[in-house]
């Protein structure tokens, strides 16, 4: 329970701050209440990893997105996201690659849409707790953790999220937003704790989104 601190803090302070904003909004509001949004995402690893003493990095790789919304009022939302399908990395070092790992984040986050429902173009904050599961852990055949069981610890922590919605449509808009999740993990070797993981991606998406 207390790892969902930094989540509690983002939801309850929109829905403190939402009677207010509620009251400031003008014939402009949006009746619809839920939106959906598929998408595409490039999630890039920004932070480093450690493996008994020797320095690696992830490198990034692309899959597809969903979130789910509810809109408190025009302006605030509280957001469900996730990968639909996983990230592959590969982990590097000095003497190339040693293992390669599968990661798949999901979040909930509060948000704020700036504006009212009636304008095109309408940028929005965000801010949650993510979790990232990791999976498939594989150590290179011929490199110098084969033969050893490989494995990344959950990594959890708090996602900041910017990003712009374009209306096409009364029901339809196209998304782009950026996510930065901030966490680290254990790297394990046949069990054992050897290094950390500080995977810290930035994640890049652009989608189609419904509202109703």
């Amino acid at each position: 329970m207390k790892r969902h601190t930094p989540l509690n803090i983002a939801l309850l302070g929109a829905i403190a701050l939402a009677p207010a904003v509620a009251s400031a909004q003008d014939g402009d509001a949006r009746s619809d209440r839920f939106a959906v949004v598929g998408g595409y995402a490039l999630s890039e690893p920004t932070g480093d990893a450690s493996i008994a003493g020797q320095e690696a990095e992830l490198d990034g790789e692309g899959a597809p997105t969903l979130s789910a919304s509810y809109y408190i009022n025009d302006n605030f939302a509280v957001e469900a996201w996730g990968a639909a399908d996983k990230f592959g990395h590969r982990v590097l070092t000095a003497d190339g690659k040693v293992a390669s790992v599968d990661s798949q984040p999901y979040a909930l986050s509060g948000q704020y849409h700036f504006g009212s429902g009636a304008q095109t173009v309408r940028p929005f904050v965000g801010l949650g707790y993510y979790e990232n599961n990791y999976d498939g852990e594989t150590a290179q055949a011929g490199g110098p953790l084969e033969g050893q069981r490989v494995g990344v610890e959950t990594a959890s922590g708090a996602m900041a999220t910017v990003g712009v919605d374009v209306e096409l449509s009364p029901r339809w808009f196209a998304r782009a937003d950026a996510r930065y999740l901030h966490g680290d993990s254990d790297l394990k070797l046949d069990g054992e704790t050897v290094g950390e993981m500080d995977e810290s991606p930035v994640v890049l998406g652009v989608g189609l989104g419904a509202r109703f």
